[in-house]
């Protein structure tokens, strides 16, 4: 027989049942109200759209005002971290070995760290990689490398068609890719769904046999970061901006690819190895690591939700999640700020330990390389060290281009550098035993103790460069923003 519950136990029971309806109520209620003021929003707006791709994104600020402030934040570049910041640092400098490992590649003579979204097109513009226009047609990028860096992309594709758009000199877009990433790069504009609007991310899905149209909200607020922040090549003689994810995801899997279709980024100037370079795999390594696993997207972590007065919406100031440890690593984790700081700062330490290792081993393999060549090294002796060369580079390559990976994957990045150092100290033995079949036994040492220093030694005529660069940006510049105003494709403030 059940034992009879006593008066005061029922009336716990029942007041106890009363505070959870209460609670559940409250929940509810708040759920509610925000959907309201959210739908209010949206169906409300004052400024309603009727294309899906709108580029001037200060048309969205009467609408979403939080949305739009945050977004406008990405101009601050104050944050820094121990490893890294908002501000425009010269990688370069801080690991000349670089200049080395890209002799021959327009990568050499200039390397910033990355600042904020709304940066994106003066440091594309200013940056030394794509050449100025008038002076060599060979210094010149195509097209496609404005394809990340803004809403004007979509509907430039849209207005000349993908192959003219890919096809064309770099210099052909300049004014009309002129508003930073924003509002268009990943929502609708009528309907503020988020979307893809890059269609090399559809069409990578499409050749893997998948829908990505089907992809979940969860799995959108990563896929739309995704449009960029990969691996990607150039294909063709129209550029055709590809993701090499035919054969999966990882860096063995993209060099598999890579061989197949028989493709080099470059040829080495100095070893003659046929390298691959790697862009920024971020969607990539981040799916390998432990956060991605467990359904963390990239937008929980680097645009986190605020709370403001009921209305809950995505913080747009794009950023590291350890300037706002409060709304990210601890809506999971309980433990301090500082200890979880620091518990970033011990993963990053130990890939930028070998990291250092790795460059430099790799720098001095390609010298030595093109020290043999000079000293009579005959092709069929060269050709397996330069396949050596190639996987060491790209392993390298691929673990420390995309700037979150020593975190978001800690494990496979020092899996990858520590590939990288063997095959870049096997090229290095098998380089001495070539030069010891020519009767060389003294091998000299390089000095790339600097970033100067590294591009002199690889016969870059620095002092040219940046005079045309000069040039072109006090020329051309002006002249492509006043077309974009006049034309209004582009809302000065």
């Amino acid at each position: 027989m059940a034992k009879q519950l006593k008066k005061w136990q029922g009336w716990l029971l029942f007041g106890g049942a009363l505070a959870v309806v209460f609670i559940l109520g409250l929940l509810v209620s708040s759920l509610v109200s925000r959907n309201a003021e959210v739908a209010s929003v949206y169906n409300n707006r004052q400024n309603p759209m009727t294309d899906s791709i709108v580029s001037q994104n200060e048309k969205f600020a009467q609408d979403f005002p939080r949305e739009y402030e945050s977004w406008a934040m990405t101009e601050d570049t104050t944050f820094e971290s121990e490893f890294n910041g908002s501000a425009a640092k010269d990688a370069l400098e801080q690991h000349p070995a670089m200049v080395i490992n890209w002799a021959g590649y327009a990568f050499s003579r200039d390397y910033n760290t990355p600042r904020g979204h709304h940066h994106c097109i003066d440091d594309l513009r200013e940056i030394l990689r794509t050449g100025a226009p008038n002076t060599d047609e060979k210094e010149m990028q195509p097209g496609t490398c404005w394809t990340c860096k803004g809403p004007d992309v979509p509907r430039l594709m849209r207005e000349k068609g993908l192959d003219n758009y890919y096809s064309a000199k770099w210099s052909d877009w300049g004014s009309e890719v002129v508003n930073s990433v924003g509002c268009s790069d990943c929502h609708d504009a009528r309907t503020m769904d988020l979307k893809i609007s890059r269609p090399a991310l559809a069409e990578a899905f499409a050749r893997q046999g998948k829908d990505i149209k089907k992809a979940t909200h969860q799995e959108m607020r990563s896929l739309v970061c995704a449009q960029c922040h990969v691996e990607y090549y150039f294909a063709g003689d129209k550029k055709h901006l590809t993701f090499p994810w035919d054969k999966g995801f990882t860096c063995e899997d993209m060099e598999a690819y890579y061989d197949s279709v028989q493709f080099k980024d470059f040829e080495h100037k100095i070893s003659r190895a046929p390298i691959l370079k790697a862009q920024h795999p971020g969607y990539e390594t981040s799916m390998m690591g432990i956060h991605a696993q467990r359904g963390v997207s990239c937008a929980d972590c680097h645009m986190p939700y605020i709370s403001e007065g009921g209305v809950k919406y995505s913080d747009h100031h794009v950023m590291s999640p350890l300037a706002h440890i409060d709304r990210t690593c601890q809506t999971c984790h309980r433990q301090d700020a500082e200890t979880l700081r620091q518990n970033v700062y011990d993963r990053q330490r130990k890939v930028a330990e070998i990291r250092d290792q790795v460059e430099n081993a790799l720098a001095t393999a390609h010298l030595e390389a093109g020290f043999a060549w000079e000293k009579g090294a005959t092709e069929a002796e060269m050709k397996p060290i330069l396949q050596m060369l190639r996987k060491s580079q790209w392993r390298w390559d691929f673990a420390v281009a995309s700037h979150g990976a020593a975190f978001h994957a800690t494990s496979e990045v020092l899996r990858l550098l520590g590939g990288s150092l063997n095959f870049a100290q096997e090229a290095r033995l098998a380089t001495a035993k070539v030069l010891a079949k020519h009767g060389v036994t003294d091998i000299p040492a390089f000095d790339f103790s600097s970033k100067d220093k590294a591009q002199k030694l690889i016969g870059l005529d620095m002092p040219k460069l940046r005079a045309q660069k000069k040039n072109f940006l006090e020329t051309m510049v002006p002249k492509w923003v006043a077309a974009a105003k006049k034309n209004g494709k582009f809302i000065e403030l």
